[in-house]
């Protein structure tokens, strides 16, 4: 993996000065949000690991509240810190990060010196005119290559990246592929991928997609074919749907990752919020972001078996907020949702007017005899988006054949059903191959409940990792009941981590097991990891024995052991 060595250095800085002021990169990034130069936890991350640069609109106001010079941040020029105390973190409330600013006298050192405020508060920044950072474009072209001795700007991309983080397929995968080219043998914990551990599809999916070959040749209808529509309906209908729905309600979608997208630019005026579980499919705040909206997360509760807080989101509610997301079985905690809990979620829905959207993709992976309940079955007094797709329970990821539905309160959505139909015909259409397995996969025989039975590989994949997880000295790990992930704890004061995904990068290097950091999934602490369990119980026990050994290693470095 590649990263530039001026950004690294940026990111090295940017770190220290972070941690001086006694800020997470959360904390940080809600900082800068609330001085106006809103950016994400993701982003903050990325700068630190040199993965992208500082962006050049929001460098004053960082540096402003890190209390340096744009010029130390970005050069690493003779560090010039405000006489004043930027920024102050309050501890009350960890899950909200609040931060406050003091108010203090402006101070000049120098006839030199620029001075910048922040919105009528006394925060004044000494900095040297020398130091003054680079045009953006000069910046460029000073550094850029030639070509026939003439500069060549670099391209960047757009700054609206720079809010977008997804860590599964981040840098630790890069560099995991790397090792692989030079011929190390990865243990791959970090996706759930079933195919490459061995999980079949079933054959009469392919068997019906292959013959339908000749048929899906061209475009269909931009929401997809109807025989797979209308499949997904009556899916819907028997569980207990309780909405008149049509298959014009049905759009089906190149997985649910397309369709997450769509809604996201459909629904998200600039500044619009959106409640999403901490932690989260990291795709959603990603999505959110990216539709120039603001993800607002709420603490799902590990003491409660990971269900959602539902304090917490009532308190998060704004006059911005248009809809809470549910992940149901949850990724990455592997966690159901009671009924009492989905009900509560459906009232706080109704009460404030916001839009409900139900990831329920890993509804047919579930153990010990549970069962899933379906979102839009329990009210239509408020619009529900219902996400779903053969992926996981058909083990056909690459197929791409994913929908979404809508249903309930949908008379006042007219004109936000018209901007998905518009989304929906630009992209012409989903896979079109893909399409023909779903009216087979609904309406036949469901393979995955024998995986989830106790007598099944992914039952006993699932006791071997928990166990074993737990059986490590300051980890522990809750049963997930859906899912094939966990979301194991380190103890704080067992393992002191400051950097999580720094410390996922040591046991990539040394034991060559791959696992994304827990704030890769948004969690606001860096003392969580996801472990994916879908390799087979071999693979799985050479895992464990490398974590083993790793966390022993660390312990021993920490001087807890």
């Amino acid at each position: 993996m590649t990263i530039d060595k001026d950004m690294q250095s940026q990111g090295e800085r940017l770190s220290q000065l972070r941690r001086d002021q006694g800020m997470t990169a959360q904390q940080l990034a809600q900082a800068m949000t609330k001085a106006g130069a809103k950016v994400s936890r993701g982003a903050i991350s990325n700068w630190e690991r040199g993965t992208n640069g500082i962006v050049s609109s929001k460098l004053p106001t960082l540096a402003r509240i890190l209390g340096c010079s744009e010029g130390y941040l970005l050069r690493g020029d003779n560090q010039v810190t405000s006489t004043s105390q930027p920024f102050s973190t309050s501890n009350q409330d960890d899950s909200k990060g609040s931060i406050t600013m003091e108010n203090n006298q402006d101070t000049i050192s120098n006839p030199h010196d620029s001075v910048s405020h922040d919105n009528g508060n006394n925060v004044t920044l000494a900095v040297p005119m020398d130091t003054q950072p680079q045009t953006e474009a000069a910046a460029s072209k000073s550094s850029a290559a030639t070509k026939d001795g003439k500069p060549v700007s670099k391209l960047k991309k757009s700054d609206k990246l720079q809010n977008v983080c997804y860590d599964i397929r981040g840098p630790l995968l890069k560099m995991a592929n790397k090792m692989e080219a030079e011929g190390h043998r990865i243990v791959k914990l970090n996706v759930g991928n079933p195919a490459p551990f061995g999980f079949e599809a079933p054959h009469e999916i392919l068997r019906d997609v292959a013959m339908n070959l000749p048929e899906a040749i061209g475009y269909s209808d931009s929401q997809g074919i109807f025989s797979a529509r209308k499949a997904v309906l009556q899916y819907y209908q028997s569980k207990g749907l309780l909405s008149a729905v049509d298959v014009r309600d049905v759009y089906l979608g190149n997985g649910v990752s397309e369709l997450i997208v769509m809604t996201m630019q459909a629904l998200m005026d600039d500044g619009d919020e959106v409640l999403i579980p901490m932690p989260d499919y990291p795709l959603w705040t990603a999505a959110a972001n990216l539709a120039g909206g603001t993800a607002v997360h709420y603490r799902c509760n590990e003491d409660d078996n990971w269900h959602p807080d539902i304090e917490d989101i009532k308190s998060k509610i704004t006059s911005k907020t248009k809809g809470i997301v549910v992940i149901n079985p949850n990724n990455p905690t592997g966690s159901l949702y009671s009924d009492e809990i989905l009900k509560q979620i459906v009232e706080v829905a109704v009460e404030h007017d916001l839009i409900i959207m139900a990831d329920e993709i890993y509804d047919r992976v579930l153990y010990d005899g549970m069962s899933h309940t379906p979102m839009c079955t329990l009210s239509d007094d408020v619009l529900i988006l219902s996400y779903n797709g053969l992926s996981k329970s058909h083990r056909i990821a690459g197929f791409r054949a994913g929908w979404m539905m809508v249903s309930g309160r949908k008379h006042h959505a007219n004109d936000f059903i018209e901007g998905l139909d518009m989304l929906a015909s630009m992209r012409l259409c989903s896979n079109v191959p893909g399409q023909y397995a779903i009216q087979t996969a609904m309406g036949g025989y469901q393979s995955m409940k024998a995986l989830t039975a106790e007598t099944g590989r992914l039952y006993k994949q699932r006791e071997l990792t928990i166990s074993r997880l737990n059986a490590i000295k300051g980890i522990s790990c809750t049963m997930p009941q859906g899912a094939f992930y966990c979301f194991p704890k380190m103890d704080p004061e067992v393992y002191p981590v400051e950097d999580d995904m720094q410390f996922m990068m040591d046991l990539l290097l040394e034991e060559k097991v791959l696992m994304v950091q827990g704030t890769g999934f948004n969690w606001d602490k860096p003392d969580h990891f996801r472990v994916v369990f879908l390799p087979n119980l071999h693979d799985l026990e050479e895992a464990m024995d490398s974590l083993d050994r790793f966390f022993a290693k660390k312990r021993q470095q920490y001087g807890t052991d």
